[in-house]
């Protein structure tokens, strides 16, 4: 039987970091960028009609993602996606079937999406920086920690799994 009594303080942790970190990436620094205000697409045309439905849509799907990260890794990993609080155990089930990075993937959605609905070069630049800075960091931080606190287990998940974009397997 699964211990339920810390499932609080695990939703209380995963607030935390979703308060300060994702957010913080996906909706206050692109405000300070941008000034939202000056920027939103009206539907004065069809790509403008198509840029804001998109935009809508990616940040929806990408807050859901986030969203659904977070219970992962509190549910199934017993812990957040905090590196103060990381899972205890390896979380390579739900959106990690597909990608290893979902959680950045829905931030980058949620930055892409606001990026076509107030059409912003500046928010593209902000986009394109937080995703090589996640590159970077992922790539020569997290991972090396992951394959050193999970050995083989995540030497061959990262086999099978892309980083970044899900590919269909044939079979």
């Amino acid at each position: 039987m699964k211990n339920r009594g810390n499932y609080g303080e695990f939703i209380y942790k995963g607030f935390i970091f979703f308060s300060f970190t994702t957010h913080c990436g996906s909706f206050n620094a692109p405000s300070l960028i941008s000034n939202y205000n000056n920027h939103l697409l009206a539907f004065n045309s069809f790509l403008s009609g198509f840029m804001l439905i998109t935009g809508v849509i990616l940040i929806i799907l990408g807050s859901l993602f986030v969203i659904y990260i977070n219970k992962s890794f509190l549910k199934i990993g017993n812990g957040t996606p905090a590196p103060w609080d990381p899972p205890k155990k390896l979380v390579v089930t739900d959106l990690y079937r597909y990608v290893r990075n979902p959680m950045i993937s829905g931030v980058l959605m949620i930055l892409l999406g606001e990026t076509l609905i107030f059409a912003s070069i500046e928010l593209l630049l902000w986009f394109a920086t937080f995703f090589i800075i996640n590159h970077i960091y992922i790539v020569y931080l997290e991972e090396p920690r992951l394959i050193k606190r999970f050995g083989d287990k995540y030497i061959n998940y990262m086999k099978n799994f892309p980083r970044w974009a899900p590919y269909l397997k044939s079979d």
